[in-house]
């Protein structure tokens, strides 16, 4: 699953740090194959909104899962109903895959071995850095479609030999059956990072390994052809783009998504493009310069990318000293072409920084793209601003719906608040959102389904983490 730590907003931070949350001890899996322990399980009490049913669908336990946490071992396959979870067992990891809300199980894995944790994986209380534990992730690369398992640690290490750091990735077909399913392949990419500094994301339909810093996108990566095998590591972000050459200040440059055409490079102070493809002085919105500031840097930075689209910010200019609204802009991954735009004061990322605050996310069907107070309906080529402006809250989202129905939390930011996010609800459809406050306690789901279901992460009274599918009404 993709990273998404705070980015998901308070109401996911507490199911990754432990907090304990409403649910009953329902849905407990056991590895191995199909049988008793799939039978449907009484379904946990969870106050959920008005659009799901409460008493249809489907819970899995996962009591493995350590308190503290920075990835969960849940996902769902682009395109499809298929739900995925990975499960602890005596001779290693086991993924299982559920359909829709009927929760009938499609397939199982054999056990799966991941490479020897690094020192300092599993966290700790007295640290309090959280544990680093295999996850999950479903792509769709050249329309085939999988369920990839990674885990970050050493290969070949015993009492004769270092070993080699990898992050080891497995591949399942989506569409798989029984109940030993193997990896069709796998594959280890050579990494050298601290416990919490990998990070693995898929969004420009090919596999970006990237490692060596916190936050989302890491300088140092690789991207992975999983139909081949093949692996392009990047050892120098900053050379990758020709513009890198003339700047005035270009360091730090990172890749932000591997695609067919090559990766998405964001340049260190500003700058980004597809090399020998495009770059970002002929794709801005046209209200922005080229260029910004004093040392007339390049202008656009790159926010993340989601499925077909990135979502970049811009600096309008104005006169130094006042605050000015950045322009936010969606774009085809592939040519760079703008897609939709808005006018938000939601404050631009650091250049620099590996760090965001929020995922990019979608709708099952690409319609609808958000990041935190950042909303676009691709289709009307319409964005709606939900940072607030004084008076009117900030809200965040957090997932969205075929339907362009989207959920998130109501951020207060007053000085000494230090109240829960309040859920809400919106209708992207409309030019604001028409947002509207859920009852304190509700969920927010953490992702949708094409079918319109939600997926609820919740904590039970024992702190077990446990995954809930309830139907769309």
């Amino acid at each position: 699953m993709r990273a998404r730590t705070a980015w998901a907003g308070a109401a996911l931070l507490a199911v990754l740090t432990g907090c304990s949350g409403a649910g009953s001890d329902s849905g407990s899996s056991k590895p191995g194959g199909l049988g008793a322990q799939d039978r449907p399980e009484p379904l946990a009490q969870l106050a959920v909104p008005s659009v799901f049913s409460s008493t249809k669908g489907w819970d899995q336990k996962l009591a493995w899962v350590p308190g503290s946490v920075t990835t969960l071992p849940v996902t769902t396959v682009p395109g499809t109903e298929t739900v995925a979870v990975m499960q602890v067992a005596s001779n290693g990891y086991t993924l299982t895959a559920r359909s829709g809300s009927s929760g009938n199980v499609a397939w199982r894995s054999a056990p799966w071995n991941p490479p020897t944790p690094v020192a300092g994986a599993e966290g700790g209380s007295d640290s309090g850095e959280a544990a680093e534990i295999p996850d999950l992730m479903g792509i769709e690369q050249d329309g085939q479609r999988y369920v990839v398992a990674y885990a970050h640690g050493m290969r070949g290490k015993d009492d004769l030999h270092e070993g080699v750091e990898v992050v080891r990735l497995a591949l399942y077909p989506a569409d798989a059956s029984g109940t030993a399913v193997k990896p069709v392949r796998e594959i280890d990419v050579p990494v050298s990072a601290d416990p919490g500094e990998i990070r693995v994301q898929s969004t420009g339909g090919r596999l970006l390994v990237a490692w060596g810093e916190k936050g989302a996108f890491p300088r140092s990566s690789a991207a992975v052809d999983i139909s081949t095998g093949k692996t392009s590591t990047y050892k120098d972000a900053n050379v990758l783009l020709s513009q890198c050459q003339q700047a005035v200040a270009c360091n730090s440059s990172r890749v932000m998504a591997a695609t067919p055409e090559g990766p998405l490079v964001a340049m260190g102070g500003g700058g980004f493009g597809i090399p020998d493809r495009w770059f970002s002085d002929s794709i801005r919105p046209h209200q922005v310069d080229a260029t910004t500031g004093i040392l007339s840097s390049w202008n656009g930075t790159i926010y993340a990318a989601a499925p077909g689209y990135f979502l970049a910010g811009w600096n309008p200019g104005g006169t130094y000293g006042h605050d000015v609204t950045a322009v936010w802009s969606v774009h085809d991954l592939r040519t760079g072409a703008l897609t939709a735009q808005a006018n938000c004061a939601y404050e631009l990322p650091d250049k620099n920084s590996p760090i965001r605050d929020f995922p990019v996310i979608t709708s099952p069907n690409g319609r609808y793209l958000a990041a935190g107070p950042l909303a676009f309906d691709l289709k009307t080529k319409r964005g709606i601003c939900l940072q607030g402006d004084g008076n009117r809250k900030t809200i965040n989202l957090a997932s969205i719906r075929d339907d362009g129905t989207a959920f998130g939390g109501v951020s207060d930011t007053a000085i000494g608040s230090d109240t829960e996010s309040v859920p809400a609800q919106l209708n992207l459809q409309t030019a604001t959102g028409d947002p509207k406050v859920l009852g304190l306690g509700t969920e927010v789901p953490y992702l949708t389904t094409p079918d319109g279901s939600g997926l609820f992460i919740t904590r039970d009274a024992n702190r077990d983490l446990v995954v809930s599918l309830r139907a769309s009404r």
